[in-house]
């Protein structure tokens, strides 16, 4: 089979397989990946994401990761959704759940098809790897210069076909097969995604700043979120789809094809008081199928307390005063902070007694900056 051909079977099967967009490059065709990703590391904008800096020679560089590919196979899958998920920013008692995670975990979805897909390489001789986002890989750098599209200013990938609405897969293969032709930067002037971040986390464009970011604040970050950033939060309670949503390059965006990563109704906009009466077992039950589950329930509990902090509904008080004696700290000082934010005079009586009782210091310490609130 000429190299040709096999890349034309590697196409039909990956579109029988439901992905959206197939493309080829080489593993030499980001050169301009490693400084970058050298610069973000250097001025910690990885925050705690320590695993970004771990093998970072591989990340940066496909040919070190494995020095016997000669073509990378870049996968894309549209998960637009059917509406603006902006929308359920202006409904404060409600939480907002990022796009992405409303659906089934995308790397098991994604994962399977792509070893399906690698499968017309193995079976034309070809040695194979796969990944999904889990291994040292720069999706994004490789995806722009198969050309399935560009990396806007907010970082991300767009496509002039599906917007900012695309999961990424790879495969590595030592098959050499043609090459497709980059795609160009289409973003010129604009600066919508930029302009939309709550918490600035875009210290110029094209570069993110991870720490201000409210989809590192939500899932990756493991302590209690900066006083800062907690009230920019808003109603988000796992990601943000701020600067995807604004590109203006979505008006040619259309909702995914794919049942398994479409929303759930249970997950578009669940109400916050039903997500803070979550147990353990209740929150793995509701996101055993979602990416969701991997930050764990008292981390979701935090930040579901905040957003309830940023409701503006008072009636949701007695939900917070419950989480008061949660078994977690995490959860307790999120409570402490939104409760003193949402309904100042619950506060003084709990006070006394909380306080007593606390054990951990970082709660102490939101009892003490909530009570210095109070009598401000």
């Amino acid at each position: 089979m000429t190299p040709a051909a096999l890349r034309s079977r590697v196409a039909e099967r990956a579109k029988a397989l439901g992905f959206d967009a197939v493309a080829v490059t080489t593993p030499a065709a980001i050169p301009q990946a490693a400084p970058r990703l050298a610069r973000a590391l250097a001025d910690g904008h990885h925050a705690t994401m320590g695993w970004l800096a771990d093998r970072a020679e591989w990340r940066g560089d496909p040919v070190a990761l494995w020095p016997e590919a000669r073509s990378v196979v870049m996968l894309a899958m549209n998960y637009g959704p059917d509406h603006d998920p902006r929308a359920t920013l202006g409904r404060r008692e409600n939480a907002a759940i990022s796009v992405y995670a409303q659906g089934d975990d995308y790397h098991e979805v994604i994962k399977g098809r792509l070893k399906q897909v690698a499968g017309a390489l193995a079976a034309a001789g070809a040695e194979i790897k796969v990944f999904v986002d889990t291994a040292p890989v720069m999706e994004k750098p490789l995806a722009e210069a198969a050309g399935l599209g560009w990396q806007g200013k907010h970082t991300n990938l767009v496509s002039r076909e599906f917007g900012s609405w695309l999961f990424l897969g790879a495969i590595f293969t030592t098959a050499e097969l043609p090459a497709d032709a980059p795609e160009a930067d289409h973003c010129g002037s604009c600066r919508a995604c930029l302009d939309a971040c709550p918490t600035d986390a875009f210290p110029a464009p094209y570069r993110l700043d991870a720490r201000r970011c409210i989809s590192y604040l939500t899932i990756e970050h493991a302590g209690p979120i900066p006083h800062e950033f907690r009230a920019a939060i808003g109603n988000r309670i796992y990601g943000c789809d701020d600067c995807l949503a604004a590109c203006p390059w979505n008006k040619f965006a259309q909702a995914g094809r794919e049942a398994r990563l479409s929303a759930r109704d249970e997950l578009r906009a669940p109400p916050l008081a039903a997500l803070a009466a979550l147990d353990d077992a209740g929150f793995r039950r509701l996101f055993a199928k979602s990416p969701v589950k991997r930050i764990g329930r008292d981390r979701f509990i935090r930040n579901v307390a905040v957003a309830i902090g940023n409701s503006g509904a008072p009636e949701l008080a007695p939900t917070l005063a419950t989480l008061l004696g949660d078994p977690s700290p995490l959860v307790r000082g999120a409570a402490v902070w939104a409760l003193a934010r949402l309904d100042r005079a619950r506060l003084a009586p709990l006070a006394a007694r909380a306080q007593a009782a606390e054990r951990d210091a970082s709660v102490r310490l939101e009892w003490d900056a909530a009570l210095a609130r109070e009598a401000a």
